[in-house]
């Protein structure tokens, strides 16, 4: 009977209930600017506008907040959108030579972690068609769709061809008339002979509607030809034989004229008259910037303003000898010329003006530009067509993102700073006008507390976004190169020219005026931002580079010229045999520099060598930072201008850490190492695995028995140990302050504690003035400027498998998480309990685990497997809060593996809760990047440009909530089976709900704003994220993307007959 005492208890269905009142698992919203755009359209009724991706999605924008998605089911490239206007409709024409008809339609109430929640209105695609091929003609390339045409009536469909036909699909049911098809053969019989010329008129180009009389369209071929075509009559009203390559066609707001761009770089104007069928000249022609060869104008459009001077608008025409690789679009009015050079190829374009049949003028007030990069839009009503800020679609990805940092609740009076900070910024270069995308309506309630991204940048800056809600906006950007020499040096250039459209336009032609956010190249790489960390009670920002550089910074309202104080801190300490081989530390300024109002430098601290910040910390109470590198850590005083301690954590093997990021010396020779490592383990775990099949003695007996009857959590497996020669095994991957016992359990004081890529954790006492007797006390004494902090080494741990330390955090006698600097002692959060004693939470890449203090003693572990290849990469301690009972939370260490999903475990008795399937595994850059909110979000990047937004918190949910008023009614989603998923744009693994013990999946939604469910192949793939896009992939992460097919087989096959049976810890 002795054999069943300690069995595993069943399932409690109270805790369960818990468990789904607080644990939910949604893919919310995708913050950025879409990877890879393709296509543009804009609904002037309903004022929305979408864009198509490459991967075949389509995403709508309306209103701040207003948002939709939807994925057609092949990761298709979209190649041009057009809505119905005012219903609801859009229609997509793929790469595929497939025409998607979607619709918005209200989604049903839906119930999320037990509270239920209102439909919200989703895109669904209801219909599509496929062009068949012509009768005798085997390729397809004929009928081949190259341009799309949607009548005003809403109710036909013209697709012009590369055979040169245009055929007519009636809407919305997609059907063909065939009644209405015109083909090329019929235009070339009207043709004189002379033009004819026993040449083709090539693909169809354009197609135009004429803007007066409906039912007349301008049909452009490829060859130059134009025909006025008559739908009601089918016949020819007028040719005007064209002998340059056509590009584009626009109307003139009248119908009696209309312009026609070329791939000479010109544009032509034609006159729509009544007498000659045959029109051989045009009114006018122009080439605007030759008289060399220019490229091609891919698109023109004409606008009529009561001035009398219309607005011409044109994409490319530049000089293709001096100015070919620029990206240009071009403004003209009356003598005002403006041209505008994007970093990034236009995709394309279009303005925002009247549709109102009864005016006579289109008054265009707005021009919105889609690049390749980003979105751009020009207000064409202010004087001088100043560029307008965007809320949302930001370019993320302006400067390469290396790092994030995530603050909730952020207090009202940091947040008033920072948007005036950002405004300063702003000045004349941006229209304060309405953004001219607004329609349908954001149903969200405003957000309960402000919430702040960080995104730090290869170019030495740091961005900081309002993540308050669906729209990710641009507050505040701070740049750190203003601190240093650099090649390319803001100060050194003269300003005022640049700033100045006038002087631009009197000294260059064309008159370019550069445009844009998006900005990939740095002037050094060194500035790239590897850590940041703030303070929002104090206002203190530290952000650390790749070249050693530590910045604190303080908040300043005023503009400020100073010299930045410069401390260097040494990390090696003279240790004998180690010489750096990388990269040069930056040169500070010696000379007193301008900051802006917003976040000023206040210290510059260098750690020697300058090799990459791989942690920093601060505590803004203590007024101290500290910082690791590959080499060792060090804590700084910045208040006192004095650096407290710096210890070298490199091996005697470490040589490798000395030779910089980019030595490929050092990678052959680590893959290598790691290639005959792995091999000898293999052969070695082999073996002793054909040893121990068979009972060798008591002992073991014993220890089998004792690991099958303790009672543990399940799916815990073998942890190989490491070599203690492993190469960096010096770099310091965590560092975590807090006030707790360390020398005795009777007096608690402030600690430093240090964890390194070996497995070795470094606890240090800190003596810190005015801090002590079981409180902080604020400075100002007058005998305490002139002591120093001192720290004292009082803990050294090295954990048995010597696997990468990843987080380290202490917990008070309730096990619950230490509060922020300031929580405490200005009464923003629960005291810590410091009666009963404290614990020391490690999560190293393979296992958890919780020591007591101040003995260091285990208490409990949970072993994560490194034999089937889980690894820990990310651990935040989050606060989740119940959707049943306003005052129940608990405190949940959330686990991000290599494998891509989300680990949840109680604290301190690390008891597994829930399990969900988040990232691709493959998807390393998404993994590196992800970070974990305090109330149970999190952001990881899909893309360069795109943070995919999730919650993991049954109650808290930032999701587009929005409502759309239509010219037809709303009809419901059809119900589902519960089965079938919908995928997202961009998406990265497919939404799995199922959780630990038994709970039930909840069936799928429909392709909605709220909720989006992934694919598990998702239309990106690895190739298409750059690897530099975040600061913390390592070779391991590498390594493990590298797996062989067999060795994922296998581990997919342990996997499953593990979680079969309830497995107990080995004994070690």
């Amino acid at each position: 009977m002795m054999k069943f005492r300690f069995r595993r208890q069943g399932t409690d269905p109270q805790r369960e209930k818990i468990k789904q009142e607080l644990f939910a698992f949604n893919k919310t919203v995708e913050h950025g600017f879409p990877h890879q755009p393709s296509a543009l359209a804009f609904d002037p009724k309903l004022e929305l506008m979408a864009i198509g991706t490459k991967s075949g999605a389509i995403k709508v924008y309306g209103h701040p907040g207003v948002e939709f998605t939807g994925l057609h089911k092949d990761t298709t490239a979209v190649t041009q959108i057009l809505f119905l206007p005012g219903q609801g409709r859009l229609l997509s024409l793929l790469d595929d030579n497939t025409v998607h008809l979607w619709e918005l339609v209200a989604g049903a109430p839906r119930e999320v972690g037990g509270v239920k929640r209102e439909g919200a209105v989703c895109l669904q695609e209801v219909d599509s068609y496929s062009l068949p091929g012509r009768p005798g003609i085997e390729s397809c390339s004929a009928t081949r769709v190259t341009v799309l045409l949607l009548l005003r009536s809403c109710d036909l469909l013209c697709m012009g061809t590369e055979g040169g036909g245009v055929y007519f699909l009636e809407l919305p049911r997609l059907s063909l008339k065939d009644n209405q098809t015109l083909l090329q053969d019929q235009v070339t019989q009207s043709l004189p002979d002379d033009y004819r010329c026993g040449k083709s008129l090539g693909p169809v180009e354009s197609l135009q509607e004429h803007p007066q009389q409906s039912g007349k369209i301008l049909i452009g071929y490829s060859r130059g030809l134009v025909v006025l075509w008559d739908l009601s009559t089918r016949h020819t009203e007028q040719l005007f034989l064209g002998k340059q390559q056509l590009e584009s066609l626009v109307w003139e707001r009248s119908g009696n004229l209309f312009v026609s761009s070329h791939n000479d770089g010109g544009y032509s104007m034609w006159a729509v008259t009544n007498g000659n069928i045959y029109n051989h000249q045009p009114v006018s022609s122009t080439i605007p910037y030759g008289p060399f060869p220019c490229k091609a104008i891919n698109k023109i459009l004409w606008r009529t303003t009561q001035t009398g001077s219309p607005v011409l608008l044109y994409s490319g025409g530049m000089p293709r000898a001096s100015y070919g690789d620029r990206h240009c679009l071009t403004i003209q009015q009356d003598k005002h010329h403006v041209t505008f050079d994007f970093t990034s190829r236009v995709i394309d374009f279009f303005t925002v003006h009247s549709i109102d049949q009864e005016k006579e003028f289109d008054e265009p007030s707005a021009l919105v530009v889609l690049l390749e990069e980003e979105l751009v839009v020009i207000d064409l009503q202010t004087p001088g067509w100043p560029s307008m800020p965007t809320p949302y679609l930001a370019p993320l990805h302006s400067s390469a993102i290396t790092c994030s940092f995530h603050i909730s609740s952020v207090p009202p009076k940091l947040w008033e700073r920072l948007v005036n900070a950002g405004k300063a910024q702003q000045g004349r270069q941006h229209a304060h006008g309405s953004w001219p995308i607004c329609g349908g309506k954001n149903l969200a309630p405003p957000p309960k507390q402000q919430e702040l991204l960080l995104t730090g940048h290869e170019d030495g800056t740091v961005r900081f976004w309002d993540a308050s809600g669906v729209a990710l906006t641009p507050m505040y950007k701070l740049s750190t190169a203003n601190v240093f020499h650099t090649d390319c040096d803001p100060c050194d250039d003269p300003q005022d020219a640049s700033d100045d459209p006038d002087m631009q336009q009197e000294e260059e032609w064309p008159p370019f005026r550069k445009v844009g956010c998006f900005d990939p190249y740095s002037d050094d790489p060194r500035l790239g931002i590897q850590k940041i960390s703030l303070c929002k009670y104090s206002n203190k920002l530290v952000v650390a580079g790749t070249a050693g550089q530590v910045i604190v910074l303080g908040l300043s309202d005023e503009r400020s010229d100073h010299l930045v104080d410069v401390s260097v801190v040494d990390l090696l300490q003279d240790r004998e045999g180690f010489t750096w081989k990388g990269h040069d530390r930056l040169e500070p300024r010696l000379k007193p520099a301008p900051f802006p109002p917003g976040f000023q430098p206040l210290v510059l601290v260098q750690c020697l060598p300058p090799a990459s910040v791989t942690a920093v910390a601060l505590h803004a109470e203590w007024n101290l930072i500290s910082f690791g590198t590959s080499h060792g850590f060090g804590l700084f005083d910045y208040h006192r201008r004095n650096a407290v301690l710096a210890r070298c954590t490199l091996h005697p093997n470490d040589s490798l850490a000395m030779e910089g990021p980019l030595s490929r010396v050092k990678s052959l020779k680590k893959s290598l190492r790691q290639s005959f490592r792995r091999i000898r383990k293999s052969r070695v775990s082999g073996k002793k695995r054909t040893i121990t099949t068979t009972p060798t003695s008591k002992v073991q007996e014993a220890n089998a028995a004792l690991a099958e009857q303790e009672d543990v959590a399940p799916i815990q497996r073998r942890i190989e140990p490491r070599s203690a020669d492993d190469s960096l095994s010096g770099v310091v991957r965590c560092l975590c302050f807090a006030d707790t016992f360390l020398r005795d359990g009777t007096h608690h004081g402030p600690t430093l504690w240090a964890g390194t890529n070996s497995g070795s954790v470094y606890a240090y006492a800190l003596e810190v003035p005015g801090v002590g007797l079981g409180r902080a006390c604020e400075r100002g004494g007058a005998g305490e400027s002139s002591v120093c902090v001192e720290a004292l080494l009082g803990k050294e741990i090295q954990l048995m498998h010597r696997a990468p330390v990843v987080s380290i955090s202490v917990l008070d006698g309730r096990g619950k998480p230490l509060p922020d600097p300031y929580e405490a002692s200005q009464d923003l959060a629960i005291a810590p309990e410091m009666t009963n004693a404290h614990s020391v939470l490690i999560a190293s890449e393979e296992q958890l685990k919780v020591f007591s203090l101040p003995k260091v003693s285990a208490k409990t572990k949970f072993k994560l497997t490194a034999h089937e290849g889980c690894r820990v990469r990310k651990v935040a301690l989050v606060v989740f809060s119940s959707t049943a009972q306003e005052d129940y939370s608990e405190h949940t260490l959330v686990c991000l593996t290599n494998l891509g999903d989300m680990h949840l475990f109680n604290i301190p008795g690390l008891r597994p809760q829930v399990r969900y399937d988040c990232i691709r595994k493959e998807d390393i850059s998404g993994i590196a990047s992800c970070v974990f909110t305090k109330n149970g979000q999190g952001f990881y990047l899909i893309s360069p440009s795109e943070y995919e937004r999730f919650s993991l918190s049954a109650k808290v949910l930032t999701e587009p909530l929005c409502s759309v008023q239509l010219d037809r009614p709303l009809e419901p989603t059809p119900a589902s089976d519960g089965m079938t998923t919908q995928p997202q744009a961009n998406g990265t693994h497919k939404n799995q709900m199922g959780q630990a013990e038994g709970q039930t999946e909840e069936p799928p939604s429909s392709l909605s704003s709220p909720i989006l469910d992934t694919p598990l192949d998702s239309p990106l793939s690895f190739a298409d994220l750059t690897l530099d896009s975040t600061g913390e992939i390592t070779a391991e992460d590498v390594r493990d993307f590298l797996t062989t097919v067999d060795e994922a087989e296998n581990n997919l096959k342990n996997i499953k007959e593990e979680e079969g049976r309830s497995t107990g810890i080995l004994i070690n």
